[in-house]
């Protein structure tokens, strides 16, 4: 092997030099690169990006899809005057579960360990990644056997009726979860203080969306007791203590 006297002598236009130069600059680069992806994490940009996107897509369904309308036409509209259901609905659905995950994701103490050992492409999920598809998965499946509720029970023709008055409540929820994330992200605020207040705050909320449901105008719930009864457990209560294990358990 050359010692380092016959080392040093070796021009710099050597291969040996050139080799050792890029692996010095592909250093560099990747250092620069995670560097980056650190400063973005506590900048807190994909929290804007989040906030900037979710308002964009609620102005396009107010203007496009609601015909121009206000928040305050959007809520106090009524059934039979209203257009585009569907569309308006899966929007509010994905932003909820979007700005749901963004400030939840932070409370939630690790990433299970058979979730960030799957790996795609070398990227493993974060706990925002891990939170969102959690999220997204009890709302879908939620929502999956909301539908095969009513269809059970015949009351099929109120499927339609419950999900324009879910519509509006998550809209309003979400709304709330945009004040709460910049509060969470852009303000100060002791983790066990913030996090009392998250769960004080959703206890108030899904508190409120059982009111709501219960005396909706347009009765969205079945008539009989014992349906209500049925709804408000498996397909209330139940989801929420499932994503409570899964995240925090």
């Amino acid at each position: 092997m050359p010692n380092a006297k016959s080392y040093s002598s070796i021009p710099k236009s050597h291969p040996d030099h050139c080799r050792e130069g890029i692996a010095i600059r592909q250093i560099n680069l990747i250092f620069a690169r995670k560097y980056k992806l650190v400063r973005i994490a506590q900048q807190n940009d994909w929290v804007v990006f989040i906030l900037v996107g979710s308002i964009f897509l609620y102005i396009f369904m107010l203007l496009s899809l609601q015909r121009e309308s206000s928040v305050r036409d959007f809520l106090l509209q009524k059934f039979p005057d209203s257009s585009n259901n569907f569309p308006s609905w899966l929007i509010i659905s994905l932003v909820f579960v979007l700005l749901f995950s963004t400030l939840v994701s932070q409370f939630i103490p690790i990433v299970p360990r058979k979730i960030s050992e799957v790996q795609i492409m070398g990227y493993e999920l974060n706990k925002f990644g891990f939170t969102f598809l959690a999220v997204s998965g009890i709302y879908f499946i939620k929502n999956i056997c909301s539908y095969l509720y009513y269809a059970g029970t015949g009351n099929s023709k109120k499927w339609k009726v419950f999900y324009f008055a879910a519509s509006k409540i998550y809209f309003v929820f979400s709304l709330v979860l945009m004040v709460a994330c910049v509060v969470k992200y852009f303000y100060s605020i002791e983790s066990l203080v913030s996090f009392n207040f998250l769960v004080a705050g959703f206890l108030v909320l899904f508190g409120f969306k059982l009111i709501f449901y219960f005396f909706h105008r347009d009765n969205i719930l079945p008539q009989k007791w014992y349906y209500k009864i049925l709804y408000i457990c498996t397909l209330q209560i139940t989801p929420v203590l499932v994503l409570w294990k899964i995240l925090f358990f």
